[in-house]
């Protein structure tokens, strides 16, 4: 199903690209490297089922700290910079970190595990990621709230109801179709550039719904990102970019990949509190990428489906343990 969902999406981007011209090679890319991620940690888990995640933990709160020096170049400058990278990096991290608590057997490092994450988390802030800090203290309670939990089901529907609202949200913003009240306080947050960009964007995919208007030209269309001192050619938007871009389809098959990797979660033969975990983490990761451009960087997308793979991975120990 994941080959199929993951070759759609490549095959429609190539589509839409020759219809208007576009470049898809940033869609391939991600495609590939979120692949690439799933496979490595499929195989990692297996081999090392408490090393990988610990060691993905330790690297992508590495890359969070570094990436203002790793990452040079217009995507991490002003105005909206490299926030949405940072914070995804550091969700990706907490995730592993007590996806790790929750696969190793000793309390003592699960309890190290653990202080990880709470320190992931304050670095956020250390950081001035106010969404990093709230994402990565979302995902250190729903790990803790998932020991509780007897089915992995409700919990995985509730994420998945938690993305559709964020999305949802941004979409209205997008179409100002919230109250004036919340819209002002939106805009403080979310800065004016960026809801102008996703007026654009909105206007692009009500003008091209089928085909959109090809992937890598949101910003040559768009007067708000040509208006830029230094644009980026993102909406900061996943959802919104493709809807401009890729048309319907593109969102559809953006959906569907979400969904693919929760329900590879959800038949995985690891235990709940560390599918839900996972599945947290990626659903905080999929808020972000809806008002941010984390999907940008390539280092997200082989994060996310690295922890795909660590909570989907069946490891050698288990398998090989006295029936």
């Amino acid at each position: 199903m994941g080959v199929l969902v993951l070759g759609a999406c490549a095959a429609w981007s190539l589509i839409t690209a020759a219809v208007h011209d576009g470049r898809p090679e940033g869609v391939l890319l991600a495609l590939l490297a979120v692949s690439a991620g799933y496979a490595a940690g499929r195989i990692s888990g297996a081999l090392l089922p408490v090393a990988a995640p610990c060691a993905a933990a330790v690297t992508a709160f590495g890359l969070a700290v570094g990436l203002p020096h790793l990452a040079p170049g217009p995507e991490i400058v002003a105005p909206l910079g490299h926030a949405g990278a940072t914070a995804a990096l550091l969700t990706l991290a907490a995730g592993a970190a007590c996806c790790a608590a929750w696969t190793t057997g000793s309390p003592v490092l699960r309890l190290l595990l653990r202080l990880l994450a709470v320190a992931i988390a304050v670095t956020s802030a250390v950081l001035g990621s106010v969404s990093g800090l709230v994402t990565c203290l979302a995902v250190l309670l729903c790990s803790l709230a998932a020991s509780r939990m007897d089915h992995r089901g409700p919990g995985l529907l509730g994420l998945v109801l938690a993305a559709m609202s964020v999305t949802g949200l941004t979409w209205a913003v997008a179409g100002s179709a919230v109250p004036d009240g919340l819209t002002e306080s939106l805009r403080g947050q979310l800065t004016p550039h960026r809801i102008d960009l996703w007026h654009d964007a909105l206007r692009m995919a009500r003008e091209n719904t089928a085909l959109g208007v090809g992937p890598g030209r949101f910003g040559e269309l768009s007067g708000t990102a040509a208006g830029s001192l230094l644009p980026d050619g993102k909406p900061h938007s996943a959802p919104l970019q493709m809807a401009a871009e890729q048309g319907v389809v593109g969102v559809v098959l953006l959906a569907a990949a979400f969904c693919w990797l929760l329900y590879a979660l959800w038949r995985s033969r690891r235990s709940t509190p560390i599918v839900l975990t996972a599945g947290a983490a990626l659903t905080a990761l999929a808020g972000i990428a809806a008002v941010g451009n984390a999907l940008s960087f390539t280092m997200v997308s082989v994060g996310a489906g690295l922890l795909a793979g660590l909570a989907t991975a069946h490891p050698l120990t288990e398998e090989s343990a006295p029936r």
